[in-house]
């Protein structure tokens, strides 16, 4: 049993830091206990570490703290197993102290005008510092522009950290010994990666990508994540971890903007796109498919082609065609909006149902949903809007929207001019919906195999 209150009080060794690890003797600490920080949270108590949540937000806190789940996906009885695995929820930042890895997992919006927004990085950095100590790990995990770590992140932990606080580097055409003192943070990059909703890979399957400040950072937080993840990725950098989350999601959101604008020609050419999608995907090479929809939603892809094309005007640097995905993804809602008013004539007065605000089907989660923004532009027009989720019972502010409104039952749908699905959850009957409504709008191809003058696809 390694001592750990020698730990806190002086210099430890990386090879002390492993062995704390592989005894599962390390303390972790999770800052922003939301879809990504919680879920990692348990995986960690699940590996049998002691976990310490931290968030600002008192009603996470207390939930988690009286056995109380609030997101769908987690269940209770897995928060009452972290908890008898010594897992505690705090607003207390003064607890970091004691912890032995700190993991960040904040979110980072966008800003206006398309700006990266770091506000909740750079304050939980500034909360944190001032109780960090030689020997300990702090590992970022939001999503971020390439440079963040290096840039943003550790000058503040050295300006506001305890007199002298520094981070450790590789010394100059040598590497450090395992056996020699760290004196000063470990800090590393390492991507979420989560997939909300996704019950075909286990989180444990997803490989981890990490990338530290110096070596000794960069195999730490390896070890601390082997733990948990079948597969640690090592790089070479902070930036080239940053870089790579940004590669990920831009792959995808340029991928699905070629499908939307390709959908817009089809339907002119009155040409399905999913059948034309499908046939392509039986090619086995060179080929992976990729499906159109009312626009893109959730934190990281609508965000990232923003954030990089953000920095890369810092290097002077174009990036026409990332910058034009998207646009073209952005535009999408209005694409919808537009449809509807054409079967319509005209939006004023009309009563429209939206069936799904999730971004993404059978989910909790409506960050950045395309739902959200047709709602908007509906009501501007002068639409009277209401809306059906079975994971939303009722919609408050969420981001730049003041939507205070309840789920509408199904029953109602024949009320309604217009029923528009804008998120496929598996749980809504298509085909009866479609039987009941005046007219029914379909932006994600769910109709498919059923005919009936009152369906619109687009």
């Amino acid at each position: 049993m390694i001592d750990t209150a020698a730990r806190t009080a002086l210099p430890i060794t990386l090879q002390t830091w492993l062995d704390c690890v592989a005894a599962r003797e390390s303390h972790i600490a999770i800052i922003g206990l939301g879809y990504v920080g919680l879920p990692l949270a348990l995986l960690f108590s699940e590996a049998r570490f002691r976990v310490t949540g931290f968030d600002i937000d008192p009603h996470k806190v207390d939930a988690l703290n009286d056995n109380r789940t609030y997101i769908q996906r987690i269940e209770p009885e897995q928060i009452l197993h972290a908890k008898s695995a010594g897992f505690t929820a705090t607003t207390d930042f003064g607890a970091l102290t004691a912890c032995d890895a700190i993991l960040i997992c904040v979110p980072t919006p966008l800003g206006p005008d398309h700006q990266p927004d770091m506000s909740f990085v750079e304050n939980t950095i500034a909360e944190l510092a001032p109780h960090t100590r030689p020997g300990q790990l702090i590992v970022l995990e939001s999503t971020t522009w390439p440079g963040t770590t290096e840039e943003l992140v550790i000058p503040i932990l050295e300006r506001l950290g305890p007199k002298g606080t520094k981070v450790a580097r590789n010394p100059p055409h040598s590497e450090p010994s395992t056996l020699d003192p760290i004196p000063s943070l470990l800090v590393a990059f390492s991507p979420e990666r989560e997939d909300p909703g996704n019950v075909i890979t286990p989180r444990h399957a997803v490989p981890k990508v990490i990338g530290g400040v110096d070596t000794r950072a960069t195999q730490a937080a390896a070890a601390l994540y082997a733990t948990i993840f079948d597969r640690t990725v090592q790089m070479s950098s902070p930036a080239a971890a940053e870089m790579t989350k940004l590669l990920e999601n831009i792959y995808r959101s340029v991928n699905i903007a070629l499908v939307n604008e390709l959908k817009q020609l089809c339907l002119a050419m009155n040409i399905d796109i999913w059948e034309v999608i499908d046939a392509a995907a039986t090619k086995p090479f060179g080929f992976q498919p990729f499906y159109p929809g009312p626009g893109i939603g959730g934190h990281c892809i609508p965000l990232d082609p923003f954030y990089l094309a953000w920095r890369a005007k810092q290097f002077h640097q174009p990036t026409r065609f990332i910058e034009l995905a998207g646009e073209i993804n952005e535009a999408m809602p209005a694409f919808v909006v537009q449809t509807v008013q054409n079967a319509l004539i005209t939006l004023e007065n009309k009563k429209i149902l939206i069936l799904g605000v999730a971004y993404k089907r059978d989910i909790d989660d409506n960050r950045e949903s395309p739902a959200l923004t047709i709602i908007d532009l509906l009501q501007r027009a002068g639409a009277a809007v209401s809306y059906n989720d079975p994971f939303f019972p009722k919609l408050g502010r969420v981001r730049r929207y003041a939507l205070e409104m309840q789920s509408t039952p199904l029953d109602l749908v024949p009320t309604f001019d217009c029923v528009v699905l804008v998120t496929d959850h598996s749980t809504y009957p298509i085909a009866d919906l479609v039987e009941a409504s005046q007219l029914f709008v379909d932006t994600r191809n769910t109709t498919r195999g059923l005919s009936s003058p009152k369906i619109i696809r687009c």
